[in-house]
Order: C-alpha cells, then structure tokens, then sequence
C-alpha cells in the first residue's frame, strides 16, 4: 500500500501517519523528519536545507526528489509506505509520479486532513513549548501555514482529478481521526 498524507502544518500529519502505518505495517517516511536528521548532522543537503526552513521556507524540488528517489528504492519499503509531507507541489507530485511509475508502485490514496487555522496555529505555539523545533517559532509559524495554502493546497485538486484524494477532518481526539482515516481507505 502506498499513501500520501497532505494538510497544513498543525494538522497532526505525524500522529496519524504513524497510527495508519502500524495499522497497515508499511513504513512512514517524512521529509521533514528526513530533513531533520540531516540537518543534525550536518550533511550538505541538511546544510542546504536549513537555510530555508530557518526562513519558513519549503525546501526546493530537485532536491526533496532526489531524497525521495533514493529512499524508494531501499528494501525496507517492500510492503509500503506513507509519505508524510510529501508532495507539497505539483512539480513535486509530477515528479513523485515519474518515480513511483519507474518502481512500478502505484498510489491507493491521498488522504488530506484539514482543521481551521486557528485550531492549527495553537497546536504550533503548543508544539514549540514541548519540542523546541525552531520551524515552531511564532513569527514562523504564520509564514508556513501561508505557504501551505499558496503552495500545496493546490495538490487537493491534482489528486482530486485522479480520483485518489481522501478528505478527512483533522480536528478532534486521536483516535476518532485514525477512525476517519480507516474508513477512507478500508
């Protein structure tokens, strides 16, 4: 099974990611974790990288596709995978698509979670209290959520004129999301 997981920054792309994955045994793959790590170590892509999600800005095409090319191909994705955070453009979703068809791996769905941006910014600010990320700045916090809508909201469009976009509230317990969640792709 191969998903893709898109909605604002907020929306709780991880949480549930995570859920779907033990429920489905594939793996979670998210570039912003991905990006993290290299960051942490300092690699030239986590250099490269850096400099734009310091700024809250969305790191370029070629080089999250070259990320995402190189994890596809790695055994570990045998039985599936989530991609959390990825695609966030068309270019990007064109791209995907190049990469998925040369792995002969097709895509059963895009699931979209969606909250309102009050709801959004919040979890943010709670967020950055506990984790310290510093994409969680304040100042930030309101740039990504505009890019978000500049940017990716029009990838609901692309995968809904493919029949692959699954919309689903993203506001309430944990629980009751995944439920949601389930009820899309069982």
């Amino acid at each position: 099974m191969h998903l893709i997981f898109l909605g604002p920054p907020g929306v709780g792309k991880g949480t549930q990611a995570k859920r779907i994955c033990d429920r489905f045994d594939i793996i979670h793959l998210s570039t912003g974790e991905i990006l993290r790590t290299e960051i942490a170590v300092q690699s030239n892509i986590g250099n490269q990288a850096k400099l734009f999600i310091d700024k809250g800005k969305l790191v370029p095409d070629n080089v999250l596709l070259d990320i995402i090319d190189n994890r596809l191909k790695n055994n570990d994705v045998q039985k599936g995978y989530l991609l959390d955070g990825f695609p966030r453009t068309i270019p990007q979703a064109e791209g995907l698509e190049k990469i998925m068809k040369e792995l002969s791996h097709s895509l059963k769905a895009t699931v979209s979670l969606s909250a309102n941006e009050d709801e959004l910014v919040q979890r943010l600010i709670n967020r950055s209290l506990e984790s310290g990320r510093s994409d969680d700045a304040q100042d930030i916090i309101r740039q990504r959520q505009k890019v978000f809508w500049e940017q990716t909201a029009p990838l609901l469009d692309f995968y809904r004129s493919k029949n692959l976009l699954k919309e689903v509230n993203g506001v309430g317990e944990i629980s009751k999301i995944t439920e949601r969640i389930l009820e899309v792709l069982i």
